[in-house]
């Protein structure tokens, strides 16, 4: 089974912040966030829930405890280009 293409999303929240990137891959989604505190980062849910905020510059989790699996997918859609 592949995987979904890398949408990119754009929309408002209620804090004000502008959602950069959507993307689904794995059950898991990753979003960034235009407008976010530093350093640069991930949000990544599953289910609705967050399993992860994770740094890209350190790279190390700043909240929840990502899975080997959520890592290797983290390194994948770095080399595509997508976060």
């Amino acid at each position: 089974m592949g995987e979904a293409p890398l949408r990119p999303l754009r929309t408002v929240t209620v804090w004000g912040n502008i959602t950069v990137g959507k993307i689904r891959r794995g059950n898991y989604v990753f979003i960034t966030w235009k407008g976010d505190h530093g350093p640069k980062h991930v949000h990544v849910y599953r289910d609705s829930k967050l399993v992860t905020k994770w740094d890209l510059e350190a790279p190390a989790a700043m909240k929840g405890r990502p899975t080997a699996r959520v890592l290797e997918l983290i390194r994948q859609l770095e080399k595509e280009g997508a976060l």
